[in-house]
């Protein structure tokens, strides 16, 4: 079946997927700590009789039990060298068992973080993707779910890698979202929806985390914006334990009744995720038999977007403006920088335009003696983990272009498709393989057109290139290609006019606004003025300046006085609240002191820059305690209440606390001769661990970083750590504080096991804290042990407990 084939299907009526695979396994004898693929794989039959369960049960679509069947996590088991014998041999074994079936090769996350806000390399974690993709296919499956992903990124690399295979089959693409909307890295499920449709993926939705209620209230959100069928595999409910064994609460009646809504929200295919049953999926059958798969939207937004922040571009969507300061054309002091491949004042340059309002980012590297490709991409990896506004990668050059494309997580917009030979056959392509918006430039070969109408016959021209890749003219933007007034009278006429002619057409547009006063005096007022001029005729964004105030309030106006702000909330929110003298910001350069600076530094994550920050501190006199207690720890505790009010996400969370740790690694020293003097303690010392049983560890690291990064030595045991070994090892170092990590309920009672071992030697001075996706509070009162419902709470209690043991200062 190819992509249209299945896109007709799912047309057609409701799909049904398959349920869980773990828990049935181990309801058929798998036990906990194996490789599950390696054990089905030796286990024909238990596979067998789950699949055959399942399609009597309805499903058209199953997956091969391949969700771990990576190098990532093979490399646990010591398999690493078998992932194409094993993935390939059970992708073959499903294909046979369901000849009638569709099968999917399933694919899921690493257990690493992606770059740029991971430690694993983009195109890495592609290559390990690849190797998964390409033992699929030759297995014989019919398409491939890539699912459970957390982080945009890593889902990116994992649809980028199958698209490279298998560019025919279709693709699902599955995320976790967390109770209030967002995965735990803080992706937005309208942005990764967007950027994955962009991207090729042939359906998205949700999987596992939730239940089916929640999960519908995710799919309505995305429904609007949805391009391709959207997917809906909710858990029974969320896991508990009862008499030493998992439950989840939901049966198949409970579950299946909720399949109207998740139809009715948006969901044209449905399966189950942890806890559900062919039982569960043979009601859902029944439910939504002779139910209308939903229909798409007949003309979705256009978006493009970041991992957090989503931006229409439409002829009716309010005015953007993209921060035109990230670009060396007559900047000298940052054309220097850049020669000396330093990144420091493009980062200042994106902070202060977005402070000011700038929805997007413009990001040009174009100069001469430099990499280009190089420099973007380094640029663009210290800009994503300081802002959350969507990128426009502006470049000429194919190479910088692919680099940028293919890093971004998100929909990016592309500055820009003209109609010259080159850039129809060497940047457009490179847009449509990884969805980016392009921008385009009514110019060709032999230069720019001089009406409006030649550049209208032109723009048609590059729309029908535009078209033969899936693009219509509402995913478009088209540039007015301002040109100087001072060179040609009638330039800002021809520009207007071709506006003009663009929302007639339902095209978009863009300008350069600072082109029309080039060579000209009074330029802000010529650009306002013009500006005004063009929102009129239908001007949609401009690559601008947004420090300059009068430019921004101008927007703010138009969009009132254009009814593009409803009940013009933004503009009086903007004004009616201060009076006319204090209302206007000032562009004036904010005067902010060195310890100020390190304080900012710390909560954008930017560990590049502490160094220098904290080298100023110290040739002023500032004594090294002062730093860290007075600055540091005061910024991180900052960062983790951001993270505990959903202001943060994870992401931030670890860049911040990595930059924190950059700080102290500067202060060591200085602060190891101080503590020699004063007979002050090093660092305090922290076991962690995922159980006896239990093969997850992701969470178990997550909490590691941030422990280390606040300053704990943290020994980590990894996962399937044995009672025994967790309790010699605190006693041989001398530990006092334990966490242990938990995802499975029936690994649960391991951590009982550990509690239970420590008060039978006679450790009672051993305290513990325990965490992990099917933990909660009761759970931990029960063994006496804290809860660490995330990472910043199992900081704060580990710093409570050592301080009861006197083992770090109190802050």
């Amino acid at each position: 079946m190819n992509r249209g084939e299945f896109r007709a299907l799912a047309a057609s009526r409701i799909l049904l997927l398959d349920g869980a695979t773990g828990t049935e396994l181990a309801k058929r004898g798998m036990p906990a700590g194996v490789c599950p693929e390696l054990w089905a794989c030796e286990h024909p039959e238990a596979m067998r009789d789950i699949r055959r369960r399942y399609l009597a049960a309805g499903s058209d679509i199953v997956y091969a039990p391949t969700f771990g069947g990576n190098r990532c996590k093979f490399s646990e088991f010591g398999l690493a060298d078998r992932v194409r014998e094993i993935v390939s041999e059970l992708a073959a074994a499903a294909k046979a068992d369901a000849p009638d079936a569709l099968v999917f090769g399933d694919i899921a996350p690493t257990g690493k973080f992606v770059e740029p806000c991971g430690d694993l390399p983009f195109e890495e974690a592609v290559a390990v993707f690849r190797e998964s993709a390409e033992a699929l296919l030759d297995g014989g499956v019919d398409g491939f779910a890539i699912e459970t992903m957390m982080d945009l990124q890593e889902a990116r690399a994992a649809l980028l890698a199958v698209r490279e295979v298998a560019p025919d089959l279709p693709v699902l693409v599955t995320m976790t979202f967390e109770s209030g909307g967002r995965s735990l890295t803080g992706v937005h499920p309208v942005a990764a929806l967007n950027a994955l449709q962009s991207l090729g993926a042939d359906a998205f939705g949700c999987n596992c985390s939730t239940g089916p209620k929640e999960m519908a209230e995710i799919i309505a959100a995305m429904a609007p914006y949805a391009r391709i069928p959207l997917v809906a595999k909710p858990n029974a409910g969320l896991p508990r334990l009862e008499g030493g064994r998992t439950v989840f609460p939901m049966g198949p009646d409970e579950f299946s009744a909720c399949a109207e809504a998740l139809v009715t929200a948006g969901a044209g295919i449905l399966g189950g995720c942890c806890g559900t049953s062919p039982a569960h999926i043979a009601r859902l059958s029944e439910a939504a038999e002779g139910v209308p798969p939903p229909q798409l939207p007949a003309s979705p937004p256009a978006l493009i977007s970041s991992v957090s922040e989503i931006v229409e571009v439409s002829t009716h969507a309010p005015f953007t403006v993209i921060g035109e300061r990230i670009n060396p054309t007559g900047k000298k002091a940052f054309q220097a920088e850049l020669r000396a491949n330093r990144t420091d004042m493009a980062l200042d340059f994106a902070l202060q335009q977005v402070a000011a309002g700038a929805k997007i980012l413009d990001i040009n590297m174009g100069l001469s003696g430099i990499d280009e490709a190089g420099m973007m991409r380094q640029t663009m990896t210290r800009l994503l983990k300081a802002v959350s506004a969507p990128l426009c990668i502006d470049s000429t050059d194919p190479e910088t272009v692919e680099t940028a494309l293919r890093l971004y997580p998100g929909r990016a917009l592309l500055n820009s498709v003209s109609a010259e030979k080159r850039k129809l056959e060497k940047i457009l392509p490179l847009a449509a393989k990884y969805g980016a918006m392009p921008i385009l430039l009514p110019l060709t070969d032999a230069g720019i057109p001089a009406t409006a109408d030649e550049r209208m016959a032109v723009l048609e021209d590059i729309l029908a290139a535009c078209a033969e890749y899936g693009y219509t003219p509402a995913d478009v933007c088209a540039d007015a290609l301002i040109m100087t007034v001072s060179a040609e009278a009638r330039a800002a006429r021809t520009s207007l006019e071709f506006i003009s002619r663009c929302r007639e057409r339902g095209i978009a547009t863009v300008c350069g606004l600072s082109n029309v006063s080039f060579g000209m005096p009074a330029r802000p007022l010529l650009n306002r003025t013009f500006l005004g001029m063009a929102m009129g005729r239908g001007l949609n964004l401009a690559i601008a300046n947004p420090l300059f105030p009068e430019l921004m309030e101008m927007t703010l106006a138009g969009d009132a006085l254009l009814d593009r702000d409803p009940n013009m909330a933004k503009f009086l929110d903007r004004f009616a609240a201060a009076p006319p003298e204090t209302a206007r910001p000032s562009a004036a350069a904010e005067s902010v002191s060195p310890a100020e600076q390190l304080r900012r530094t710390i909560l954008r994550g930017d560990a590049e820059a502490v160094p220098a920050r904290i080298d100023e501190l110290l040739k002023l006199g500032t004594p090294p305690a002062e730093i860290l207690n007075a600055i540091l720890i005061p910024a991180i505790t900052e960062v983790g209440q951001k993270y505990e009010q959903k202001e943060f996400f994870l992401p931030q969370l670890i860049s911040g606390a990595e930059a924190m740790q950059r700080g102290t690694a500067c202060l060591e020293q200085l602060l190891s001769d101080a503590n020699a003097e004063t007979g002050a303690a090093g660092k305090p010392k922290i076991i962690i661990a995922t159980v006896k049983g239990d093969i997850h560890d992701i969470g178990k690291n997550i909490v590691a970083v941030v422990l280390r990064n606040y300053g704990l030595d943290v020994v980590d045991l990894g996962k399937d750590v044995p009672p025994e070994v967790i309790i010699d090892t605190a006693v041989r170092e001398n530990v006092r504080v334990v966490c242990l990590s938990a995802l499975m309920t029936t690994t649960m009672g391991a951590m009982r096991e550990t509690v239970a071992l420590a008060r039978k030697r006679g450790r009672n001075e051993l305290r513990f804290i325990v965490g992990g996706a099917v933990v909660d509070q009761c759970f931990a009162d029960e063994l006496g042990a804290c809860y660490g419902a995330d990472p910043m709470s199992t900081m704060r209690h580990a710093r409570r407990l050592l301080e009861q043991n006197d083992s770090v200062p109190k802050e």
